[in-house]
């Protein structure tokens, strides 16, 4: 549904969780090169891991010393980057890491900033944040993160190198509410592996990134931003998202500025015995939710992209998508998980995909189409299940 949630989406890790879980409060939006006028997507990811086993330096799971002591990682990564290009070049994403214990948390809704300087050498700005910071709230994001290409050669470190600044007001205009299955008796029982809350799957962003030296404005009209949370004890397996906030409309031929779609499945377990995998799809249309729990879906792979077809019913709509990504087009997202593992499929993740959506209103005289939409600029993020053997081709 689509309800702001705040306390839902400032909740921290308690219990177990926080000995064996992680956090993501992941960030994706548009900006315009100020000197060529292409556009590139970036992200900005704030991820904790296992903060109940935090101590005064990061502690890096892939590192061989860890990992030959059997310590579990715990940290905060700030996760920031570019998706590639349309020509499939020039994509990044960056990893710097701190201690549990250089992380300040505040209320709800929730402020977070790890500091990354001394705690002698730290300044302020006019509005109070500490410049030198990586910072996040509700309505602002402000950091920066750099990787030199020795430290990019480290496996442990997940990164590629090079150096990227962002200052960004952001306006969260539509979210999507998971109900019950996000609620404190679902998470105090651990009925989920893992929770999902998009608290700004249309968002609006305002303001500038530089990235290796290039400067991209950040304007709301043309960010098509989008954030969410995860959280739990380990990811979804398979991993699926799809969201859209540029749709244009067929029956009128316009953009619609205030409608989004948002898609996000999950693997439901109750103590160690997986249910059933399910999809939450969410579309506001013209000033209209429609919510599905009732999905369908397959997912085609070829040599050079993913192609992706959901029938949703609920009991007032029909929702067909068909929507694809290029390959080249997609970055393999590096994460570990909260028991150090390594997952052995890529977690695939584009902002350049597109698709068609049809929308039917069910009646008691059949179906009516009320509009076909085209999506473009759509965040994909996929993993197929680990269990399942590669595509042959």
């Amino acid at each position: 549904m689509n309800l702001s949630d705040l306390t839902r989406n400032s909740c921290i890790l308690q219990g177990s969780f926080a000995r064996k879980g992680y956090m993501r409060w992941w960030h994706s939006f548009s900006g315009i090169n100020v000197q060529t006028g292409k556009a590139r997507t970036f992200f900005v990811e704030f991820f904790i891991i296992n903060p109940g086993l935090g101590s005064s330096r990061p502690i890096l799971g892939q590192h061989p010393y860890y990992r030959k002591r059997g310590m579990k990682p715990s940290y905060v990564m700030i996760k920031a980057g570019a998706f590639p290009d349309e020509n499939g070049e020039d994509g990044r994403q960056l990893h710097v890491f701190y201690p549990i214990s250089s992380l300040q948390t505040a209320g709800s809704p929730l402020v977070m900033q790890v500091s990354t300087q001394a705690a002698d050498e730290k300044s302020y700005s006019a509005e109070g944040i500490q410049e030198g910071t990586c910072f996040y709230s509700e309505n602002k994001l402000t950091g920066f993160v750099s990787v030199t290409p020795g430290k990019a050669r480290h496996r442990s470190l997940m990164t590629d190198g090079g150096y990227m600044k962002w200052e960004l007001e952001v306006s969260k205009a539509a979210s999507c509410h998971t109900g019950i299955l996000g609620g404190r008796l679902f998470q105090a029982l651990h009925l989920l592996d893992s929770y999902w809350h998009g608290e700004g799957i249309r968002s609006f962003f305002r303001g500038s990134v530089i990235l290796d030296g290039t400067s991209y404005e950040v304007t709301p009209e043309l960010s098509y931003g989008y954030a969410d949370k995860h959280w739990g004890r380990c990811f979804n397996n398979p991993w699926f998202q799809f969201a859209c906030g540029k749709l244009t409309s067929q029956r009128t031929g316009k953009e619609l500025r205030h409608s989004v779609l948002a898609v996000s499945g999950f693997c439901p377990r109750f103590l160690c015995f997986p249910f059933r995998r399910r999809f939450l799809l969410q579309l506001t249309y013209m000033g209209e939710d429609f919510e599905f729990t009732k999905c369908k879906w397959d997912v085609k792979e070829t040599d050079r992209r993913f192609i992706w077809h959901i029938l949703a019913r609920s009991r007032n709509a029909v929702l067909k998508l068909s929507g694809s990504c290029k390959k080249e087009e997609m970055l393999h997202l590096r994460y570990e998980s909260p028991d150090s593992r390594l997952s052995k499929q890529p977690l695939w993740a584009g902002a350049n995909g597109i698709g068609t959506l049809q929308l039917y209103r069910r009646g008691m005289e059949g179906r009516e189409l009320l509009d076909t939409l085209k999506l473009e600029n759509s965040l994909c993020i996929y993993r197929r299940d680990e269990t399942q053997s590669p595509p042959a081709y």
